[in-house]
């Protein structure tokens, strides 16, 4: 069974907001209040609960269910179905300026046996609940639930349904494994690559495996192609060609044979490059250096991999960012993607506390002119 816990909320001023003055004499006091038992606990054991219940893209039925009972228990208004499982929260007073934070749902397809969050998704949703419960009331928060991250677009289909009308900023986060815990890794500009998708289909002629001279091998035609795609950074994670030893088949699945290829934009939409908003840059440089120190912040290179985030960045003034979770006196984290990957879960206040601290922050710097209601 899932605790619930109560606990104080964020300190606010007289008026009932944090101000400039009062943001900037308590920069550990979000950690801090990320870091006590009750908090952390909640968020471990929200993660726990989605590790176990693993659920693949737009199939996060379980997931959005847990989302929606803990948004009605901390009070938090939500639209629910976004893009089939999405959820979007919205929190606060509604006035200006509206800011939104996202955290992906969804788990990967894993043997171990089935499904698995081998990405983290589960610890960014507890995460986001984290800081919800350190949130309240400040201002107007749009907290995202983002279905499908891994190849289903899910970014791009809530964007359509207006997810995002009205809101100025939109941020995210992702755990990483490769520096020590209490370290975050962003970078202006290009972050990650764009990315697309692509299924082809190469026919030949099939025939008896004791005779190739009969027959047009299109196994062989698709392993040359193979070789020379990673030529042009193209990553092929999948193969498949006949199903028996002695036969030659008449087509494989990835020159005098055919070629058919489908880039899948309905159901896997190719996705922009990442790109992190400079003022954005700035104003998470001073959030992270009073919190974590400037040494802690790490200059990222830019990322072949790619991110759904980016739909949002691309609309809207986004920004990404890496949260850091490797123990030095532990055993060494393995990266995401793989069935050995793990959360240490000693990253969840920091990812929260960043999460409430860089929130109201922009929102205090924020002087925009008022919205109509989400």
């Amino acid at each position: 069974m899932l605790a619930i816990y109560t606990i104080q909320p964020t300190p606010k001023c007289s008026d009932g907001f944090i101000t400039k003055q009062n943001l900037a004499g308590i920069p550990s006091s979000f950690l801090k209040l990320a870091n006590k038992t009750e908090l952390m606990e909640y968020m471990v054991d929200i993660r726990r609960t989605l590790h176990q219940n693993s659920e693949l893209g737009y199939e996060e039925l379980e997931t959005s269910k847990l989302i929606r009972t803990e948004l009605d228990k901390i009070g938090i208004d939500y639209r629910y179905p976004v893009a089939v499982t999405g959820v979007v929260g919205f929190m606060g007073t509604g006035k200006p300026p509206f800011v939104a934070i996202r955290a992906d749902m969804d788990a990967l397809a894993m043997q171990v046996p089935g499904k698995m969050h081998a990405c983290g998704h589960d610890a960014h949703v507890s995460m986001l609940l984290g800081a919800a419960k350190m949130l309240q009331q400040h201002r107007t928060i749009v907290l995202v639930f983002q279905p499908a991250e891994e190849g289903g677009g899910g970014a791009k289909k809530m964007l359509d349904e207006g997810i995002l009308k009205n809101v100025d900023a939109i941020f995210g986060l992702h755990v990483s494994v490769r520096f020590p815990i209490g370290t975050v890794a962003t970078r202006p500009g290009p972050l990650l690559a764009a990315s697309g998708f692509f299924e082809a289909v190469i026919s030949g002629k099939g025939g008896h495996a004791a005779t190739p001279h009969h027959a047009i091998d299109p196994v062989v035609a698709a392993s040359n192609v193979i070789i020379s795609l990673p030529s042009l950074v193209v990553t092929v994670a999948g193969f498949e060609g006949g199903g028996a030893s002695n036969i030659i088949p008449i087509s494989a699945g990835v020159h005098r044979c055919n070629a058919s290829v489908d880039f899948n934009e309905s159901e896997k939409p190719s996705y922009p490059p990442m790109v992190n908003h400079e003022h954005l840059h700035e104003h998470f440089q001073r959030v992270a250096s009073d919190m974590l120190g400037a040494t802690n912040i790490v200059e990222a290179r830019p990322l072949m991999g790619a991110e759904d985030f980016s739909f949002f960045a691309e609309a809207i003034p986004g920004y990404f960012f890496s949260v850091w979770m490797q123990n030095e006196n532990q055993e060494k984290l393995v990266s995401g993607h793989s069935p050995y990957f793990t959360v240490n879960e000693e990253v969840l206040p920091y990812g929260a506390a960043l999460v409430t601290r860089y929130l109201l922050e922009h929102q205090i710097e924020t002087d925009t002119s008022f919205h109509d209601e989400f």
